[in-house]
């Protein structure tokens, strides 16, 4: 019988041999550690391929974070909701870690369509140096430089999965009607071109850099900025075209917000309809001899007022740090002005 069945005789053995191991005692030994190693590795990556292979297409990955409270809000010294329930996109309203998760799954490509025309292109490399290290960082991007000089655009190092393409298209005298003719070639590029590259479209301004994290929180259907000028202020007080002449006329009992023409965008669909519709009522005010007080950024609000956007920016997304400091409730600059002498650029 073996020893398990006669302990009489496992006693015996273990005092005849006492100090010494069992041959077969020690291979075990020498052997478990490896079969441990041999059964996590193959175990882990047999359940590691089954859970790919199980996991739903689309299917978000496990992330760790705080819980949202419905009963304590994100900010209360701001507000962060529209009367039409759009997000106002402040520091501490968003969690990007699920939002960069969410647009990764959707494979999203962003278009920023920017113009340097003129001189204006001097301006053209810091936008894109900073662009490169707070715009959209892990996504999927496609620059659009509109310029008159093609041979003037800088090499800019761009990250994987980024590119710059150059749009030549013509200068105009006077930098009024180089403003409001992006609407038209926003519009028409659309059309013929961003809908089968890109996802959404950002519209930015040249002469500004980032300076602070820009990424996927501002995208949206439709979305406009809050004008750093005009966020405290009553709709009275708002520069809104004001002559009823105009297509871009606004009442003085009208109007939600202040939007900036520097920084606007959506999905190319909803740019597509903002800028044509924009571009449309410049055209019909040139006929009627009228120009809006602020150009294309008085047909920008006109427009945004009866077709209400899906997200605002707060004006942490176009801010005039020479102007207007540093208050404390902007806990981020994201997208600031380049100090300038803009009527010695235009003239040159």
């Amino acid at each position: 019988m073996g020893a398990l069945g006669n302990p009489e005789g496992s006693r015996e053995q273990l005092e005849s041999g006492a100090g010494r191991r069992p041959k077969c005692f020690s291979l075990h030994l020498g052997i478990l550690p490896l079969t441990v190693f041999l059964l996590v590795f193959f175990g882990y990556g047999f359940l590691s391929q089954r859970s790919q292979k199980s996991r739903e297409p689309g299917a978000v990955t496990r992330m760790v974070y705080a819980q949202p409270k419905v009963l304590t809000p994100s900010r209360e010294d701001v507000l962060v909701l529209t009367p039409w329930l759009a997000p106002i996109i402040w520091e501490g309203t968003f969690n990007i870690d699920i939002l960069n998760e969410q647009f990764r799954l959707l494979n999203t490509t962003i278009g920023l369509t920017v113009f340097a025309i003129k001189k204006y292109v001097v301006f053209l490399k810091l936008f894109l140096e900073t662009a490169e290290q707070h715009f959209m960082v892990g996504h999927k991007v496609i620059y659009y430089v509109f310029t008159d000089r093609p041979a003037e655009v800088p090499q800019v190092p761009l990250g994987a999965g980024r590119k710059l393409v150059v749009l030549t298209v013509r200068n105009y005298s006077r930098w009024q009607d180089v403003s409001m003719h992006r609407m038209e070639m926003i519009s028409n590029f659309s059309e013929r071109r961003f809908l089968q590259e890109v996802d959404y479209l950002v519209c930015a301004d040249v002469d500004m850099k980032f300076q602070d994290h820009v990424g996927v929180e501002i995208l949206s259907a439709l979305f406009g900025t809050l004008h750093p000028g005009f966020y405290r202020s009553s709709r009275e007080a708002f520069t809104y075209e004001r002559r009823p002449k105009s297509r871009a006329y606004i009442p003085w009992d009208k109007g939600d917000f202040y939007y900036m023409g520097a920084f606007f965008g959506g999905s190319v669909v909803e740019v597509y309809h903002l800028t044509k519709a924009c571009h449309q009522a410049i055209v019909e005010d040139k006929a009627n001899g009228i120009e809006a007080v602020w150009h294309d950024e008085s047909h920008l609000n006109k427009y945004l007022l009866y077709h209400k956007p899906t997200k605002v920016l707060s004006p942490e997304y176009m801010w005039d740090q020479q102007l207007l400091g540093w208050p404390s409730i902007m806990k981020k600059l994201r997208y600031v002005t380049v100090p300038k002498n803009h009527q010695a650029i235009r003239n040159r």
